[in-house]
């Protein structure tokens, strides 16, 4: 009888067991990658809608009272006139750029190896049928006249044909100052998703002008400065503009700040009423900076004022007094022409 019910408790016994095994849910083993999600889970991971990432998320932007929304990063871009062009290499950008187009003097030397990737379509802007065979899909233009008669067509244009646009705010607004640069450039590194990267150029930008600015230190008097572009019976100069702003920072004061233009030809009979203690002269042109220097220095209506009188003459290259990446650049040329005895 032991054996018998022994026998039967042991079969019994095994019998649960089994029906136990077979009810409960049953562990994957783990696989070599040491990933344990059930199938399940993966599933679901996998039917989740994917996230838009940065680089085809719409971004929308208003400037010069115009609003354009970019729907991804360009990549087929053309630039026109230097200074945007340099604020694009300067962004690493090289790679995205199908043609560039008119330069003031020569590039920046630190950016030429990029620049000399870049196609060239014109000396100075392309047309149109130039410009549209690089088949772009970004056009950006440092000055309105880019996108004029005499440029490749204008904003609304190229919107309608497919083409997104970006022009300068800082180039071709009343009294832009080296903040209206750096919006501009942040406005690049938005459009192009490369946010991180134009704030570390700003960071790097305002780094070398707050260092010219500690060296010239207080200023009791600023010296009065005026810029000669350009004119022999009728002197052009700088007015109400990005170069004011310059002078301001480096120490001195434009004596024709009072004119609410970019640019403006006055008398140089004005000059003299303004006794300027420096002149700044603009290399660009058809004339040479040494032609230039010597129309100032022997041109007798002016020979009184403290400026010919000293010989006190600062060249700065017209693609440093643009609105571009030669801020710090053009102000150390400005403060060092000002006040030498503080850069020695």
């Amino acid at each position: 009888m032991k054996k018998i019910f022994g026998g039967f408790w042991v079969a019994a016994w095994m019998a649960i067991m089994l029906v136990v095994s077979a009810c409960s849910p049953q562990t994957p083993a783990a696989t070599s990658t040491g990933d344990t999600k059930t199938g399940v889970e993966q599933q679901a991971k996998t039917d989740q809608p994917t996230e838009q990432t940065a680089e085809n998320k719409p971004v929308t932007i208003t400037t010069n009272g115009i609003e354009m929304t970019y729907p991804e990063a360009p990549r087929r871009a053309v630039t026109l006139n230097q200074h945007v062009t340099e604020i694009m290499l300067a962004l690493g950008l090289a790679d995205r750029m199908v043609g560039t187009a008119y330069l003031d003097d020569q590039i920046l030397p630190e950016l030429k190896e990029a620049y000399d990737k870049v196609p060239v379509l014109s000396d100075k802007y392309p047309n149109k049928e130039v410009m549209m065979a690089t088949n772009p899909d970004f056009v950006y233009s440092g000055w309105k006249s880019g996108f004029g008669d005499k440029g490749v067509g204008s904003m609304e244009d190229l919107e309608k044909a497919g083409i997104k646009s970006y022009l300068q705010e800082s180039s071709n607004k009343p009294g832009p100052t080296v903040d209206d640069v750096f919006a501009d450039i942040q406005n690049i590194g938005k459009i192009f998703r490369i946010e991180d990267k134009a704030n570390e150029l700003i960071g790097k930008m305002k780094q070398e002008i707050d260092q010219t600015v500690s060296k010239i230190g207080t200023v009791d008097k600023p010296l009065s400065v005026f810029v000669y572009d350009s004119g022999e019976d009728q002197p052009f100069t700088a007015a109400n503009n990005y170069m004011t702003s310059l002078i301001r920072l480096a120490g001195g004061k434009n004596i024709f700040d009072d004119i609410q233009k970019g640019w403006a030809e006055v008398s140089w009979e004005e000059v003299v009423n303004r006794k300027p203690d420096v002149i700044v002269v603009v290399d660009y042109g058809d004339k040479t900076v040494e032609q230039k220097k010597n129309l100032l220095l022997t041109k007798r209506e002016i020979a009184d004022i403290p400026a010919i009188k000293n010989q006190r003459l600062v060249v700065l290259p017209l693609s440093a007094a643009s609105e571009g990446v030669r801020a710090p650049i053009a102000l150390k040329i400005l403060a060092e022409g000002l006040y030498p005895e503080k850069f020695k």
